[in-house]
C-alpha cells in the first residue's frame, strides 16, 4: 500500500469549504463502486418503507410519542417503553443507515472521473427527498398518525425510490443524449403503464388509511371510507396494470424491441404475479400482519419495475460518440 498523502493547511481549508471536491481530487472510484453505492441507496429505500410498515403493523407507530426526541425526557427509547418503543426508535435509526447509503452515493458519484454532474444531482435529490420525509415523519408522530399525513409518507417513500432507481440506472450509462430505442407509440403506452402504476400506489394508501392496520394500540383516526370498496378499486387498478403489462409486452414482441426492454417487462409482469397472489390472499385471509408486510414489498418491487421498463426505452452513450441507432431508422413502434 501506499503512504497516506499528507494534508496541509491548504488542504484543511479547502475541505471545509468543499469537502466533496478534495476527495475527489484524493480519490477516484471504480466504476462498480459507483454502481453499488447508488444499488446500495436503492436497497436501502426499499427497506425503510419495509421496517416503516412493520412499525405500522406491529402497532409500535407512537411506540416514541413524540418527535425528533423519543420521549419529552429521552431523546433515545426507555425500558418502560417496552417493545413499540424499540421498534419505533429502531426504525427512526435507520434513517441514519439510508442517510449514510445515499451519502455513499453522493461521495462515489462526484469522486468518478470524469464528474458527471447528473449523477451528483440525482444523489443529492435522494438526499433531500429523506431530510424532507424525515420531517414529515415526525409531523406523522405529532399528529398522532393522521392518516392522510401517513399516506403522504409513504408516496414521498415512492418518491425516493423513483430517484434511487433513476440513479442506480444512470450509472450503468453514458453522459451523451437518450436515443429512443422503440417509437412513440411504445413509449405511450409505457407511460399509460407509470400513470396507471402511480394511481395503483396512490389508492392502495387510501386502503392503508382506512383499513384496520392503524399503526398503534390506542384509538387513531382513519379515513372515513369503506376499505374494503376501496381495496376493490384497488385491485380493479391492479388488472389495469398487469393488462397494460401483458400488452406491451406483445407490442414489444411485434415490434421486435431490443432485449432490454422486452427483459424488463417479463420481470415486471413476474413481480406483478406474485404481488397480485400475495395482495388476493391477504384480502382473503383478513389482512394478517405478515402478508401486508409482504405487500409493502412488493409494492416498491413493482414501482421499480415499472421504472426500469420506463428506463430502458431509451440508450445514453458516452458523451460525444454518434453512434447509430434505432432513431436513425424508422420507428420501431410504427411497425406492424
Amino acid at each position: 500500500m501506499g503512504g497516506v498523502p499528507k494534508l496541509t493547511r491548504a488542504d484543511a481549508v479547502a475541505a471545509l469549504r468543499n469537502p466533496l471536491a478534495l476527495i475527489a481530487a484524493r480519490w477516484t472510484p471504480d466504476p462498480r463502486t459507483v454502481r453499488r453505492a447508488a444499488l446500495a441507496a436503492l436497497v436501502m429505500s426499499v427497506v425503510i418503507v419495509v421496517t416503516g410498515g412493520a412499525v405500522r403493523l406491529t402497532g409500535s407507530g407512537l411506540g416514541c410519542p413524540t418527535w425528533p426526541t423519543c420521549t419529552d425526557d429521552s431523546l433515545t427509547t426507555t425500558r418502560a417503553m417496552g417493545f413499540h418503543g424499540v421498534i419505533e426508535f429502531g426504525n427512526r435509526m435507520l434513517t441514519y443507515v439510508l442517510c449514510a447509503a445515499v451519502g455513499w452515493a453522493i461521495v462515489a458519484a462526484r469522486a468518478e472521473k470524469p464528474w458527471r454532474r447528473s449523477l451528483t444531482r440525482l444523489g443529492w435529490a435522494q438526499f433531500w427527498v429523506v431530510m424532507g420525509n424525515a420531517v414529515l415523519g415526525g409531523i406523522v408522530v405529532l399528529v398522532g398518525l393522521n392518516p392522510y399525513t401517513v399516506a403522504a409518507h409513504f408516496l414521498l417513500s415512492s418518491a425516493l425510490i423513483a430517484v434511487a432507481t433513476a440513479m442506480w440506472q444512470r450509472t450503468r450509462e453514458g453522459d451523451g443524449a437518450p436515443r429512443p430505442l422503440v417509437g412513440q407509440a411504445v413509449r405511450q403506452l409505457v407511460w399509460f403503464l407509470v400513470a396507471a402504476s402511480g394511481l395503483l400506489i396512490a389508492v392502495g394508501t387510501v386502503v392503508t388509511g382506512a383499513g384496520p392496520h392503524a399503526g398503534d394500540s390506542r384509538e387513531v383516526n382513519r379515513i372515513p371510507i369503506d376499505w374494503e370498496t376501496v381495496s376493490k378499486l384497488h385491485a380493479v387498478l391492479a388488472w389495469i396494470v398487469v393488462t397494460l403489462t401483458f400488452a406491451l409486452w406483445f407490442v414489444l414482441k411485434a415490434v421486435e424491441a431490443p432485449k432490454g426492454p422486452m427483459d424488463r417487462t417479463r420481470d415486471l409482469f413476474l413481480v406483478l404475479l406474485g404481488q397480485g397472489v400475495i395482495g388476493y390472499v391477504q384480502y382473503f385471509t383478513h389482512l394478517p400482519e405478515a402478508l401486508v408486510g409482504l405487500h409493502m414489498l412488493g409494492s416498491c418491487l413493482v414501482w421499480i419495475g415499472v421504472l426500469r421498463v420506463l428506463l430502458s426505452l431509451r440508450e445514453r452513450p458516452a458523451a460525444g460518440l454518434d453512434l447509430p441507432g434505432p432513431s436513425a431508422e424508422v420507428p420501431l413502434g410504427t411497425r406492424a
